[in-house]
């Protein structure tokens, strides 16, 4: 809003850097500019204020789907002026010179043109799909067939309005459509949330019934190995029995072996000596053989003496020792 002051006969205006003045006398243009400061005679001049700052305005629009749902769609657009001597030649911007206040409007009739366009424009895209459909992908697709529109209006161009931004916050059926849905979706809700809890235990009993079996496996691999092992005890137990009576076979052979080498070795002594023996006699016997009778005789008597008893005295006669030396003569 300008700020106007007057003195006298004349009169102050100030605006802001947000506004574009336009000053008309007698239907010509005598100032135009943002944020001017001028003196002028209120007797013969009009003045208009067009703000150029964005503007935003609140959208709250009402359409159908095509299976007949009514639908509340909510959302924020954000335009500015982009030509202000043409907004001003088309609606009134002029200022009371006594308040600084517009005196119409115009700024609800620029929102008026935008709201009804995006009505229109809600209206034919909300019919376009069924209510699921509207309610999964409708805000995306009617933001940009919004923007579109209102970027390519001609009736915009004309105005030297254009558009900045465009929001669509919410669509949303009428009050019972939704709770309908949220019950819906509750149960959609709750039966995955019940599918999660079942497969959840599903899982722990497959992981319990996995470790199960890894125990039993590993129970039966152990039964094995304790199997292994005493049979590989057993066959090292027949081993060393199969071992040690050969140990013991071999040692009897080996004393046998000792035995009967010492027996052969001792009858070979004995045989040995025998024959000695034998051929000590056999001499003794070749000797004695040449040898005469009373030589015999005298070595056997000789012999003989000495197996006798010992004699304390012995008396020799004249006759014995006669006898004697006759046999020795003869």
């Amino acid at each position: 809003m300008a700020e106007i002051r007057s003195l006298l006969l004349w009169s102050h205006l100030r605006s802001e850097a947000s506004r574009h003045v336009l000053q008309y006398r007698r239907g010509e243009t005598v100032r135009s500019g943002r944020g001017l400061a001028f003196w002028f005679a209120p007797w013969s001049s009009s003045i208009a204020e067009v703000p150029i700052d964005d503007q935003e305005l609140t959208l709250l629009m009402r359409g159908r789907s095509a299976d007949f749902q009514e639908l509340t769609v909510q959302g924020v657009l954000q335009w500015r002026v982009r030509d202000p001597e043409a907004l001003a030649s088309r609606l009134d911007f002029t200022l009371d010179l006594s308040t600084g206040r517009h005196a119409a409007q115009p700024l609800e009739q620029v929102a008026n043109l935008l709201t009804e366009k995006a009505q229109q424009i809600t209206g034919d895209t909300l019919a376009e799909a069924s209510l699921a459909e509207v309610l999964e992908h409708g805000v995306g697709r009617l933001r940009a067939r919004i923007h579109k529109a209102l970027a390519e209006s001609g009736a915009l161009a004309i105005l030297g309005v254009e558009l900045v931004s465009v929001a669509v916050r919410s669509i949303r059926p009428i009050a019972e459509v939704e709770r309908a849905l949220q019950v819906t979706t509750r149960e959609r809700i709750q039966q995955d949330a019940d599918k999660a809890t079942f497969e959840r235990r599903a899982l722990a009993v497959e992981r319990e019934r996995a470790i199960a079996e890894n125990e039993l496996q590993n129970k039966i691999e152990l039964a094995k190995r304790t199997e292994t092992l005493i049979a590989q005890e057993a066959k090292n137990a027949r081993r060393r029995v199969t071992e040690h009576a050969e140990n013991e076979r071999l040692q009897a052979l080996a004393a046998a072996e000792r035995k009967r080498v010492e027996t052969e070795a001792e009858a070979e002594a004995i045989r040995a000596l025998e024959e000695a023996r034998n051929a000590t006699e056999e001499a003794n016997v070749a000797i004695y053989r040449d040898l005469a009778p009373e030589v015999l005789l005298g070595l056997a008597a000789r012999e003989m003496a000495g197996q006798l008893p010992s004699i304390g005295q012995l008396t020799v006669t004249p006759d014995l020792v006669s006898r004697a030396l006759a046999r020795l003569d003869g």
